[in-house]
């Protein structure tokens, strides 16, 4: 195999890894904010895991956050809870950060 193929595999390898690694972080970053709106709408341990998990699910109905951010503004607007599009987007920004750092703190 020559220098070029090596190249060509390990790059594609390192973009498969990288792939992976964000879907993960976004996952956890659902889940995060997933326990985050189930706070403010006072649910219980059962019914946060459950929401959590309803919402990393949410982020399969189309790309991007769109889906999420809806799920979370009308979830958290029919509990009665005070929130808009900018609040939502600044805890999906903070929530990201979050999984970040957890994901960094357990590779090392």
């Amino acid at each position: 195999m020559s220098g070029f193929d090596d190249r060509e595999k390990a790059f594609e390898a390192k973009f498969a890894h990288d792939e992976e690694l964000q879907f993960k972080i976004t996952a956890r970053r659902n889940r995060l904010l997933g326990e985050w709106a189930a706070e403010k709408m006072n649910l219980t341990s059962e019914e946060t895991d459950a929401y959590a998990k309803s919402v990393v699910q949410a982020d399969f109905e189309e790309a991007g956050d769109e889906d999420v951010i809806r799920k979370l503004l009308g979830d958290l607007t029919s509990a009665g809870v005070e929130i808009d599009d900018a609040g939502i987007r600044t805890a999906l920004t903070d929530k990201m950060v979050e999984a970040r750092r957890q994901f960094i703190e357990t590779a090392t």
